[in-house]
């Protein structure tokens, strides 16, 4: 009986093992990753549930896209330098201000819940 809980037991390990494993490499980006790309995404901005605007940046130019579920139009093109610094700023551009509340960017802030309230709403809207 031992023996039977032991290898069950390994086997678990084994599979929550390889599925770990298997995240870790999903996360990265594959096992074909080709390296370092000449086409990335510098900004997108959702315009409604199906078209929004993005920014690419495509060797050393920056293309406007307009993208639906349906097509993607170029709709011009801008300098690459206007989001370069944005793209030196990194993930800290993305913390909120600190107002002085003891909740500020905490989950319990009614701030997080109004603003997670209104994306969900402007993704939910049928326009």
């Amino acid at each position: 009986m031992f023996e039977l809980v032991l290898r069950i037991g390994f086997s678990l390990l084994v599979v929550f093992g390889l599925m770990w494993g298997l995240a870790r490499v999903a996360r990265r980006g594959g096992l074909g990753k080709r390296g370092p790309g000449s086409l990335s995404v510098l900004n997108r901005q959702s315009l409604s549930r199906g078209s929004s605007v993005a920014v690419v940046q495509v060797a050393d130019r920056a293309l406007i896209l307009g993208v639906t579920d349906n097509q993607v139009s170029l709709l011009g093109e801008t300098e690459l330098s206007a989001f370069a610094e944005e793209a030196v700023r990194g993930p800290e551009a993305l913390v909120l201000p600190h107002h002085g509340g003891k909740l500020d960017g905490s989950i319990l802030s009614p701030r997080t819940w109004t603003s997670t309230l209104d994306f969900l709403r402007d993704r939910t809207a049928r326009r």
